[in-house]
């Protein structure tokens, strides 16, 4: 365990970022003495050395807790690990054209809040980690499922709530969790049940259309046979 100072001491961070970190949420104290003075675990330490690091790559506190409710906070970033994400952040136009949509249907998933940037350049330009490639497939096949923006909205919204819960579940209300997990299991049980549909519609159209090719392409040899 460490006390506040010994903490700042260890990590060579100033204790007033740690408190604040800490009111923050983005590190947790393990508990207090009867001086009211936090005092914190092994974890917590790593966490600041994560922390410091997205700081180092022009992250802000919020968007460091945007990154904690998507994907849970990383374990470390090292120097290359540091690198290498500074190249893979993707503007909306290569990410656009990495999914085959238009910027403008980036933008309009983000005004609609399915979808939220990671941080911004020093021009303001939307920045995206890669993962978003992945992502948008999933919003891409949602629509295909033939859900709406306002159904994708709220599917987002559970997916980003879920991983909140499994990064600091202890930092939520039991009941509520509870009914928030619930919603989510009904979610994935009716997604399950499109899929279903969708699949058995899949192949009876894929049986007729294998058929129609046979008998077009015979329709088609005999129109070719045929005498002008």
């Amino acid at each position: 365990m460490f006390l506040l100072e010994e903490l700042s001491e260890a990590v060579k961070i100033p204790a007033e970022l740690i408190v604040e970190w800490d009111s923050l949420k983005l590190i947790k104290a393990a508990g207090y003495t009867e001086d009211k003075i936090p005092y914190f675990t092994e974890e917590a330490s790593a966490e600041c050395e994560v922390i410091q690091s997205l700081v180092r790559l022009g992250y802000e506190p919020e968007d460091i807790i945007k990154i904690k409710k998507k994907v849970g906070m990383p374990r470390s970033i090292g120097e290359d690990s540091e690198n290498k994400l500074k190249h893979k952040l993707l503007t909306v136009g290569e990410l656009a054209e990495r999914i085959g949509v238009s910027t403008r249907t980036i933008k309009h998933w983000e005004d609609k809040g399915i979808i939220e940037s990671d941080m911004r350049s020093e021009g303001g330009f939307r920045l995206y980690s890669e993962q978003y490639i992945y992502l948008c497939s999933l919003i891409q096949d949602l629509q295909n499922f033939g859900y709406s923006l306002d159904e994708i909205k709220v599917i987002s919204d559970y997916f980003r709530d879920f991983l909140a819960f499994e990064s600091s579940l202890e930092t939520f209300d039991k009941e509520k969790v509870s009914a928030k997990l619930e919603l989510m299991f009904e979610e994935i049980e009716q997604l399950l049940s499109t899929m279903s549909r969708l699949k058995q519609g899949i192949s009876r159209w894929e049986e007729l259309l294998k058929n129609k090719k046979k008998e077009v392409t015979s329709i088609k040899n005999k129109n070719n046979k045929r005498v002008v």
